[in-house]
């Protein structure tokens, strides 16, 4: 399965045994999560399930979604201690800026009922403010950040969407390097530089859209894997993904699909159909392309 799923551990409470991955501050953040939808695409009933019958204790969510504050519900009707879930949440752009990335996470905080959060992502690299450059408000928004992890309302602090040159721009600008970059990935949106680059400045790769919002699912060379190994096709884009070793956030409302999404902790893929599913990469974004950001 690679070196790199050499430092994952198991997640003691949950009951598919699914691992974590370690961050550069000690945390460990677990390996499969569940995302969460904008309005009118949020299922309470489908978050609770995932909580108590999947073992899922990752839940991947966003200001931007609208609905933090439901998921404070399923959360505590789920019954477990806050210190047993990772919960992440992220910062829209619309609040970016020094004081207001402040007040904005303690609004998110106060939505989802807790008292902090796990881990908190800048979400997207662009921003709009007149006489600012991106960069500018990217630093600016970042010490913020960084002062947020410092007094502790933050367990660990990253971003979302990044490439290298915004990286590097951050690397220049600030002083805390970020623990995780959420980006898309899938079959057909592998960025492997952007994954290299992360490793080895010791960012853990998070990816979403893992089944290429349903498109990778009827792909004849998914289709051809999952009646190999008696899975389902989303079983093997997220286990290809999770050997790769990616932290996999896939969504679904449906509580047959997430325990489906679940179940790929019993089963591995051979190298060569590793290779198979790598080979499928060709660019294609399913969700946004932050490449013309600067």
């Amino acid at each position: 399965m690679g070196a790199f799923l050499v430092g994952w551990r198991r997640l003691s409470m949950a009951a598919l045994g699914a691992p974590t991955v370690p961050l550069s501050n000690g945390l460990n953040i677990p390996a499969l999560g569940l995302g969460t939808s904008h309005y009118g695409g949020y299922s309470h009933d489908a978050v609770v399930y995932a909580l108590q019958k999947c073992g899922i204790r990752h839940i991947d969510t966003a200001k931007r979604y609208g609905c933090e504050s439901l998921l404070q519900k399923a959360i505590q009707e789920s019954g477990f201690k806050r210190e047993d879930l990772w919960i992440t949440t992220k910062l829209w752009l619309s609040d970016y800026g020094y004081e207001t990335t402040k007040q904005a996470c303690l609004e998110s905080c106060k939505r989802l009922g807790v008292e902090y959060l796990d881990l908190y992502l800048v979400h997207w690299p662009d921003a709009h403010f007149p006489g600012k450059s991106s960069r500018d408000i990217r630093a600016e928004t970042w010490r913020a950040m960084e002062e947020l992890y410092e007094k502790g309302l933050c367990r660990s602090i990253g971003v979302s969407n990044f490439l290298i040159d915004h990286l590097e721009q951050l690397k220049e600008d600030c002083q805390i390097t970020p623990h995780v970059n959420q980006v898309e990935y899938h079959p057909f949106q592998r960025p492997q530089e952007l994954v290299n680059y992360c490793r080895r400045r010791n960012i853990v790769f998070e990816g979403y859209c893992p089944l290429a919002k349903g498109e990778a699912l009827s792909h004849p060379n998914i289709i051809q894997l999952a009646k190999k190994y008696a899975r389902t096709p989303a079983q093997i884009c997220i286990r290809w993904s999770i050997q790769n070793g990616i932290v996999t956030i896939p969504k679904s409302t449906k509580p047959e699909r997430i325990q489906e999404n679940c179940q790929v902790f019993d089963f591995s893929l051979a190298e060569d159909d590793i290779d198979i599913v790598n080979r499928m990469h060709d660019g294609r974004h399913v969700s946004w392309d932050p490449t013309p950001i600067v």
